[in-house]
């Protein structure tokens, strides 16, 4: 059936017809977008006429980098993103043991606890968890997923002791007795999560539905999602299963293009000689880039950096891999047309994926990639024209300026801190850059990254004029960073991002004019609607 979507202000993101007032969609695919007039005229007996009202349709909006099947996980589990004590997160974990009836011996899993919230700002331990329970293994997981705790249970479970060896590319904290305390950060977190009990495909699929749900009602069409290690236990290919059996049940509601984690030589290996390749897969679930993990959080003090930690003399974070293993990496997907997105918070991880990344199209030139940086934060200005030089993607996710503002500069020292969160620079340079959330690191509303690009505020509108206000874009600059920036990301700029014929019919209609109303009121801005393939599938008009 041929559908008119009329009566409305439709922001196309296309130079030469920025805005429109109708677009005309037949089998999932935009064939006219003009005046009302002119829509009306494609009218037959067989078309379904959308008034907008006068509502604001933009292009269906494009996480550029987040986590779906984790959000599904964490929505399941305890939330702990609202405690502000270490008491008060033990309250929020007893309380949940105490409605739910746990089975004897079952895991506890929460996330979202963030030390720099709490009146006193230190890690819980074992110690504090094991007040809750010495029987039920407990494991939390920071905010930015970069640091877990967990109890003696837990840790007895794991076969975890004090002659258990340091991981490389991570560490388990120690208490004054040089017993593990039970912080266990980077790598090590693996010590962990390998002796869980494994998710089957019936209970990621589960989470991967939850978490679309939320998705598609912060007006997101698609994401670029990091999942192949987030369900305990299982391996890549069976989280790729689950994703190639919802799509083919017709129950993917948003598109998905998988940031590839495969942290190893030999995973990678195996990854094509299984026949998997960047591409794989159908317009609901395909396989993008290989996704690597360099360093840490600078919540957790783990993002790798040039110079030692303000606020932790002697501690420069943690690197999870030598130049050399980065070089191998980098260069055997490259060789094979396979882009890679490297995770990289200091800016001592960024040198080393620029070195490898040049080293990679030096050997080998004239690849069908586009290389990325995640999450772009302690940067210089050496840096910042690195990303213009090797033509390298920058991934941002605006929303970290609610919480880093408030710690960056006790972190790295004001001088190094003005030289984060360029994204401005960045752009101004002829930077691709991507926007996107890093959910649930930070919840995906793509509304509230909007407002933190556009005004350098934290949610509650701190500081007034911003921070850093130097570094301020435009609306219509951080509505591209989630539409056509992102959709550049995934090689899809040809088929989504933009409102024009011949593209995807997926648009986010909102209640709002986000070009009209002042900036401080962005944040607050809701979804009317979330149309993917020209059907609405959250939302009503």
């Amino acid at each position: 059936m041929k559908k008119i979507f009329f009566n409305g202000k439709i922001a196309t993101i296309e130079k030469e017809n920025p805005f429109a007032e109708g677009v005309v969609v037949s089998n999932g695919k935009i064939i006219f977008v003009g005046t009302n007039d002119d829509v009306l005229k494609h009218k037959d007996d067989n078309t379904q006429i959308i008034d907008l009202n006068g509502k604001l349709m933009v292009p269906g909006f494009i996480d550029s980098h987040m986590h779906l099947l984790n959000l599904g996980f964490f929505m399941r589990n305890i939330d702990l993103s609202g405690t502000r004590s270490i008491e008060d997160l033990k309250a929020c974990i007893s309380d949940y043991m105490a409605r739910n009836n746990v089975e004897p011996g079952s895991w506890i899993l929460g996330r979202g606890w963030n030390q720099d919230y709490f009146d006193e700002k230190v890690f819980p331990t074992k110690y504090d968890l094991n007040d809750i329970s010495k029987e039920q293994p407990i494991m939390i997981t920071r905010a930015c997923g970069h640091a877990v705790v967990v109890n003696s249970k837990a840790m007895e479970l794991c076969g975890i002791n004090r002659y258990t060896k340091q991981v490389e590319g991570g560490s388990m904290d120690l208490d004054e007795n040089g017993e593990p305390n039970g912080i266990f950060r980077e790598n090590a977190i693996d010590l962990i999560k390998e002796r869980m009990p494994k998710a089957d495909i019936k209970s990621i699929k589960e989470a991967i539905l939850t978490a679309q749900e939320r998705a598609l009602s912060c007006g997101l069409t698609s994401v670029q999602s990091d999942d192949l290690e987030s369900a305990a236990g299982a391996g890549y290919e069976e989280v790729i299963q689950a994703y190639k059996e919802l799509a083919s049940e017709g129950r993917m509601k948003i598109r998905l293009y998988e940031q590839c984690l495969l942290p190893t030589m030999d995973a990678l290996a195996d990854f094509f000689d299984k026949g998997y390749y960047p591409g794989w897969g159908n317009e609901y679930f395909r396989l993008g880039p290989l996704k690597l993990l360099t360093d840490g959080s600078l919540g957790a003090r783990t993002a790798y950096l040039s110079e030692e930690y303000s606020d932790s003399p002697g501690n420069y974070g943690i690197s999870t891999y030598t130049q050399d293993e980065l070089d191998k990496l980098v260069f055997y997907a490259h060789d094979r047309n396979m882009s890679a997105a490297i995770h990289c918070i200091g800016d001592k991880a960024m040198y080393m994926a620029f070195e490898s990344i040049e080293k990679a199209k030096k050997k080998s030139p004239d690849k069908k990639v586009r290389h990325s940086i995640v999450h772009c934060q302690i940067t210089d200005e050496k840096l910042l024209e690195r990303f213009r030089e090797l033509d390298v993607i920058a991934h941002v996710q605006p929303i970290f300026l609610d919480y880093d503002l408030h710690i960056v500069e006790d972190r790295v020292g004001a001088e190094r801190a003005k030289w984060t969160y360029n994204w401005k620079t960045l752009i101004d340079k002829g930077v691709h850059v991507a926007f996107g959330s890093d959910c649930p690191v930070e919840p995906c509303n793509v509304m509230h990254g909007i407002y933190a690009a556009v005004t350098r505020k934290d949610l509650s509108g701190y500081p007034e004029g911003g921070w850093l206000p130097e570094q301020k874009i435009s609306v219509e600059e951080a509505l591209y960073g989630f539409t056509m920036g992102a959709a550049y990301a995934a090689f899809e700029e040809n088929i989504k991002g933009s409102i024009r014929e011949d593209k995807l019919a997926d648009f986010t209609v909102l209640n709002e004019d986000i070009f009209e109303i002042e900036h401080d009121r962005l944040k607050d801005v809701e979804v009317a609607a979330t149309i993917v393939n020209g059907e609405i599938m959250w939302g009503s008009l």
